[in-house]
């Protein structure tokens, strides 16, 4: 069997079990996710076994420190997996509910009703705990899932693949609604997005290059966000503490992940009170700080920035700095280097908090507070299959809502149009 002929039947298989997905009410749904959640307690040394010999692999391969966090499954998040898997269970069924109904002056009844979107094939990178997460919400919602994880997490992958389909399908989980291509050949993510008609919606997670590999390939729709170039500006009427208490969070709890800052722009006002304090508080961190010329006039904590430093996104202790002279050109500044992810203002001002919130034009737009919360988990989404830059279908975190669509049912009685 050729590559293209198994990619294009794990997508025919996918495609009859998202039908059997569609039949399965809301109870038999969470007791799936419950038992899945279950397998995976069951399994926990399994899968840490697993994860080290993907962790020793990687290691040998040189991978950075950032990846290396992501791919790293301690007991803790596997822990955190299952419950997610829980609290995605309990949540309430988006599937098969009105939207909106009404009747026509002809006696038309006319309902909006959610439904699956179908098949989806999510591509990625490093965290082997998006197997689960991209699972649980699928399943939730009834469509089938077509997994493609990284060569780095290729054994953690599998165990969790393992554990979750043999305990989902022990409760009533349809064959083939969860499947994982064991291949590892860059080939198969150009088959895989090129299953037009088998697969209805591609979501890639990992580095730009991924991404942009996927775009360029893809024959079905795909739902992205290419980088999280992250902004926090600091507004003259900041609270100082805050501010520093919110970069530090911002920045160094978890460097390596899309929604970590990696510029902040400070207000010419309180510049130079603001940043001396600022590259005090984050090199005792260890962060390296890059700047315009007026932040590096303040401190010799930061050493000048390039051109290309306000667009990079260093997944890294890094952090570029820059002044301003006002909300306006924070927005400006925001809008042309940055990624439409998530961007923050810190103020005190109603006003200023509402022209950054409506000239910013990103998925996410924070005011006093850490651009670390875009996630689903955190918006209350259970977890999230995915963050999208796009303005179409979905923007921001996306759970359940976003995980299906919707027809229309139309009653009559004999109408015919004249």
């Amino acid at each position: 069997m050729t590559l293209h002929d198994e990619m294009v039947a794990i997508g025919n298989r996918a495609v009859a079990a998202s039908r059997k997905l569609a039949l399965l009410g809301a109870k038999r749904k969470e007791d799936i996710l419950e038992a899945m959640a279950g397998a995976i307690e069951s399994q926990k040394s399994s899968i840490k076994e697993a994860n080290a010999r993907d962790l020793l692999a990687a290691k040998q391969a040189g991978l950075p420190s950032p990846m290396l966090d992501r791919l790293e499954m301690t007991e803790a998040r596997i822990d955190a997996m299952a419950r997610g898997l829980k609290e995605i269970a309990v949540l309430k069924d988006k599937a098969g509910k009105t939207i909106r109904r009404w009747t026509r002056p002809n006696g038309l009844k006319i309902s909006k009703v959610t439904v699956p979107i179908g098949v989806i094939a999510i591509i990625y990178e490093s965290r082997p705990n998006v197997t689960a997460d991209a699972a649980s919400l699928c399943i939730k919602t009834a469509n089938a899932v077509i997994l493609r994880g990284g060569k780095e997490a290729v054994f953690s992958n599998q165990a969790i693949t393992k554990a979750m389909c043999a305990g989902g399908q022990a409760a009533g989980l349809p064959p083939d609604a969860i499947q994982l291509v064991a291949t590892t050949d860059r080939e198969a993510v150009r088959e895989l997005v090129g299953l037009e008609g088998l697969v209805d919606l591609v979501m890639p997670r990992g580095g730009e290059q991924l991404i942009r590999a996927v775009v360029e390939n893809a024959k079905v729709p795909v739902i992205k966000h290419y980088k999280g170039v992250c902004h926090i500006y600091v507004d003259e009427n900041a609270n100082i503490a805050m501010a520093l208490n919110i970069i530090e969070n911002a920045k160094c709890q978890r460097p390596g992940v899309c929604n970590a800052v990696e510029k902040v722009l400070v207000h010419e006002k309180i510049a130079k009170t603001f940043i001396p304090l600022m590259a005090e508080k984050l090199s005792a961190r260890g962060v390296e700080l890059r700047g315009d010329e007026m932040s590096c006039s303040l401190t010799r904590a930061i050493k000048p920035a390039s051109e290309e430093d306000w667009s990079a996104e260093y997944l890294d202790l890094i952090l570029a700095v820059k002044v301003v002279k006002s909300v306006r050109a924070a927005v400006e500044h925001i809008n042309r280097y940055g990624s439409h992810h998530s961007d923050a203002i810190i103020t005190a001002s109603a006003r200023a908090g509402k022209a950054f919130t409506t000239q910013v034009d990103s998925a996410v737009v924070y005011v006093n507070a850490s651009t670390r919360f875009t996630d689903g988990g955190e918006f209350g989404m259970g977890a999230e299959i995915g963050i999208s830059t796009d303005k179409l279908h979905a923007r921001g975190p996306m759970g359940l809502d976003e995980l299906t669509t919707y027809k229309y049912v139309v009653s009559g009685d004999g109408q015919i149009r004249i």
